[in-house]
């Protein structure tokens, strides 16, 4: 068998100690590639020549303290574009060479990740099965003819099987999900907006989402990090707010249980079974659990295939459907084709109904800050799948179709194997924008850590705030003894350290009519950057709204590395603003260090 590519720890690891360079991680990349013929995982990828470039000017020009994912090599499914590669969406005659990289994609590479190439997926991301594409049915990593989930299905392998770190799949109806259920890995879909979908065919534009899979929580919350971001050319971009960013502890939440006469397990007793066990551990870990019912979710699911929203997937298919019919496979086609039964009266009895449905969840996330809820309620073969591929691909999407439409955030993680041994998996939701605090819950159950041991977040890792302080990083007139730092001492806020950013920053002084100066720290590339002097305080975060509004433009708040790798939250400037009016002082190393020359 083919050596396994580590997770991002381990790679990180094998490079600090100098015992692993990207080079020589691209030719056991090519050798597991070469390794896996006939395994319908890949619709193409980049050429070697070209894979062993990239991995040589990484290692020539990168520098792993700077680059969050330096090295790391990922897969993205072939319905989001990477410039000069072929995107199919799973069909051949619609492919397309794109002329730029998503933005997403371009996020991970700035990152220093090493793209391997694009995986197979249910046709035009229509489907949870795996078995709708003319390149072949993957298989799950478990065999016996077990699908492997879709529509995701070629990224959720390349992750279980070894092949790469971690993959971008897409969202729209439990296609981060099902897959990450059905090969034992982590699959992470986020609020949606979180992660551009500019530069993604779309399946359901108004609710698809880019998602991550990858082999443990803490490596699906880097590459998160890594790749989220607002852009001009996604309308349906948001940002996380501040104050949402920081995790609560698993031992201060509250847990919604479905309801047992809510649960359908479909005659699958060892999926009940193995479900009952993981809310039992899940109990273990939070304060306090209650009952939950699951109706409104349900419902709200339903809509997705049978209401207007499948009307929905045709708005940038219809005229390729209509003059290429033969192109698409049958059961995608009658798919999609449905959606010619609704008007614009049922779409708008949809939007109401779907807004009915939401003011009731709503009401839930009053009581419980997460649901846990079975991945799947049972799992098929591919032989299974093809006796009856519509029906048994509603079953698979139960318990994941309502999340976007409720706009909800979700991690899945393993949950053991049935005594028949198929894979079990339980996933966690939580309303927009609760994506760390499921990830640090995810983690402690996937662990079996103790709650307040849990991974985290990179800002909570650093220091270890608590879950309604928000870490914050602050570069100038905001350190301890300048003009403004009574803004935070004021609001709560406590000093933590005095320490330095990674060497891929510049600090410049833009004129202010104070005279004073205002301080911006922007990032650039290592070969330019220097270590800049920072401080970190600790503030309720409560208090960051007040403290952001009085922030002026170009400054705002973004990642900031640290010269131990790690990430916080801290005060950055956009570049735009470092023009040629602006006074470069980083050689200074800070603003202290500036302010003290200046004065001598």
């Amino acid at each position: 068998m083919s050596e396994r590519i580590g997770s991002l720890a381990e790679l990180r690891s094998a490079y600090r100690e100098g015992g692993l360079t990207p080079a020589a991680l691209a030719e056991r990349v090519l050798a597991g590639l070469a390794g896996r013929d006939g395994a319908p995982v890949w619709i193409s990828t980049v050429p070697a020549d070209r894979l062993r470039a990239h991995a040589a000017a990484l290692g020539r020009d990168g520098d792993p303290a700077t680059l969050p994912l330096y090295g790391i090599p990922f897969a993205v499914k072939d319905n989001i574009d990477v410039a000069g590669m072929v995107t199919t969406a799973g069909c051949p005659d619609f492919g397309y060479e794109a002329s730029a990289d998503a933005p997403v994609v371009r996020r991970l590479l700035d990152a220093g990740a090493l793209l391997v190439g694009k995986t197979n997926l249910d046709q035009f991301a229509t489907g949870l099965t795996g078995a709708r594409s003319p390149y072949g049915s993957c298989e799950s990593v478990f065999g016996g003819g077990l699908v492997s989930g879709g529509s995701s299905s070629g990224s959720a392998v390349a992750v279980a099987s070894g092949q790469v770190s971690f993959a971008l799949g897409t969202d729209t109806a439990g296609s981060g999900r099902v897959p990450a259920a059905l090969n034992g890995i982590v699959g992470v879909k986020p609020t949606r907006g979180l992660l551009s979908t500019a530069g993604v065919v779309p399946a359901c534009r108004s609710l698809d989402c880019v998602s991550v899979f990858a082999a443990d929580v803490a490596d699906a919350v880097d590459v998160l990090h890594a790749a989220r971001g607002v852009t001009a050319a996604d309308p349906w971009g948001r940002p996380l707010p501040a104050e949402r960013v920081p995790a609560r502890l698993p031992g201060a939440l509250r847990l919604g249980v479905p309801r047992a006469e809510d649960l359908e397990f479909f005659g699958d007793t060892g999926q009940r079974e193995r479900f009952a066990a993981g809310v039992g551990r899940l109990r273990d870990l939070v304060g306090h659990a209650q009952p939950v019912p699951l109706g409104p979710f349900f419902e709200a699911g339903d809509l997705l295939y049978q209401g207007p929203w499948v009307a929905e997937r045709l708005t940038g298919l219809d005229d390729f459907l209509r003059e290429r019919p033969e192109a698409v496979l049958p059961v995608t086609r009658a798919v999609l084709e449905t959606g010619r039964r609704y008007d614009a009266v049922d779409a708008f009895r949809g939007r109401h109904r779907l807004r009915e449905l939401r003011a009731r969840v709503d009401r839930v996330w009053r009581e419980v800050d997460a649901l846990v809820v079975p991945t799947v309620g049972t799992t098929f073969t591919l032989a299974e799948i093809a006796e009856d591929p519509i029906g048994r691909n509603a079953v698979l999407g139960r318990y994941t179709q309502f999340a976007n439409l409720l706009d909800l955030a979700c991690v899945t993680v393993p949950n053991g194997f049935t005594a028949a041994g198929r894979p079990a998996s339980l996933t966690l939701v939580g309303p927009a924008f609760s994506d760390t605090t499921l990830a640090r819950l995810a983690a402690a159950l996937a662990a079996g850590a103790d709650v307040g041991a849990a991974d985290a977040p990179p800002a909570a890792a650093t220091t270890g705030p608590g879950p309604a302080e928000l870490l914050v990083a602050v570069v100038g007139r905001h350190l301890t003894g300048e003009s403004r730092n009574g803004e935070l001492t004021d609001r709560g806020a406590t000093l933590v350290a005095a320490t330095r950013t990674a060497p891929c920053y510049r600090l410049y002084r833009m004129a202010t009519p104070d005279g004073e100066g205002l301080p911006g720290l922007v990032r650039v590339e290592a070969a330019r950057g220097h270590r800049i002097d920072i401080e970190l305080w600790r503030l309720p975060a409560s208090a960051v709204g007040g403290l952001l509004a009085g922030v002026p433009a170009p400054l705002s708040l973004g990642w900031v590395r640290l010269d131990d790798g790690s990430s916080v939250l801290g005060f950055l400037c956009e570049a735009y603003a470092a023009g040629p009016d602006a006074e470069d002082i980083s050689a200074a190393g800070g603003w202290r260090a500036y302010r003290s020359a200046a004065r001598r």
